[in-house]
């Protein structure tokens, strides 16, 4: 239903992609208006706005699927498996 369209950044000038999956998102929480800026410069403003919001502490852990090393937004506890985003993908496709 919704088409992939371009859109041009208010702040930097940038031309950004605002996908049918982001319009349905928008769509399903009622925003009226498009995005007026990309999402680098929404961040920037986000931080700016908010200084105390910062970078989110990443923990480098070893997917519990393939072994490869991967960079997950949350300390692991060790009582569940953590998988690199390949294969959380891949797990939660075959569970539904």
């Amino acid at each position: 239903m919704y088409q992939d369209k371009t859109l041009t950044c208010r702040d930097c000038g940038a031309e950004f992609i605002f996908s049918g999956s982001e319009q349905q998102f928008f769509a399903d929480k009622g925003f009226q208006n498009e995005p007026s800026r990309c999402h680098a410069c929404r961040s920037t403003r986000r931080n700016a706005q908010n200084p105390a919001r910062g970078e989110r502490q990443m923990y480098e852990v070893i997917c519990d699927g393939c072994g490869a090393t991967t960079q997950v937004p949350f300390q692991p506890r060790g009582d569940r498996p953590v998988y690199c985003r390949e294969c959380y993908e891949r797990n939660r496709q075959s569970q539904y």
